[in-house]
């Protein structure tokens, strides 16, 4: 069934669980913080693309306010709690100053297949390793959702659009895996040229071949 939500467009995909830090400065969008604190409700972010709001977005719960301003603005701290499809748009919700819009919420399939996540895992780990960030390696849960990488691979705000608009977890997965199949022997190559490069003009220690 469709409800109103107050809508903030950004330039940015949000996934469901993830924690997202905001500073607030117009006055538009401090009305709406100051709803949502006042009412208890949520509001969405639907990721504005190619000059374009889509039609989708991350429904966003209020966790606190962590600074007030002299000016009014705010500093908040939030977590996206689910998909919504926006069936019409307001670019100013009914008597307020920001944009809202009616929407659904998106049902999910969250059946993951294991084995294809055993194997993002060691592309990931493989991914991380080439690029020499071993100490920012994800550390993930024996039960994560392709939600809690799609930031980490080298995604394009695009292709994350992409992996918010897919209901199904097994799709997500295979987007991940595909993407990951794609990048890695390029960074793999990269990095091998990088190492020639570094050592090129040096002394080399080499071994002649027996013959």
């Amino acid at each position: 069934m469709a409800r109103l939500l107050p809508l903030f467009p950004l330039n940015l995909v949000v996934f469901p669980g993830e924690k997202l830090n905001l500073h607030i400065f117009e006055p538009r969008y401090r009305q709406l913080v100051r709803e949502c604190i006042e009412q208890n409700t949520t509001f969405g972010i639907p990721p504005y693309l190619d000059n374009s709001l889509s039609d989708l977005g991350t429904e966003m719960r209020l966790l606190g306010v962590e600074q007030t301003y002299s000016s009014g603005e705010l500093d908040i701290r939030t977590k996206a709690v689910g998909v919504v499809r926006i069936n019409k748009f307001y670019r100013q919700a009914p008597g307020k100053l920001y944009a809202g819009g009616l929407v659904e919420a998106v049902v999910q399939d969250n059946e993951a297949d294991p084995v294809l996540r055993e194997i993002i895992i060691k592309q990931v780990r493989q991914l991380y390793e080439a690029l020499g960030l071993r100490k920012l390696l994800l550390e993930l849960a024996p039960d994560y959702c392709i939600f809690d990488v799609a930031h980490h691979i080298g995604f394009s705000t695009e292709q994350e659009y992409q992996v918010l608009a897919t209901t199904s977890e097994q799709e997500r997965q295979e987007i991940v895996r595909d993407h990951l199949e794609t990048i890695l022997p390029v960074v793999l190559e990269t990095e091998r040229l990088k190492e020639r490069v570094r050592l090129n003009g040096h002394f080399k220690n080499l071994t002649p071949p027996n013959f």
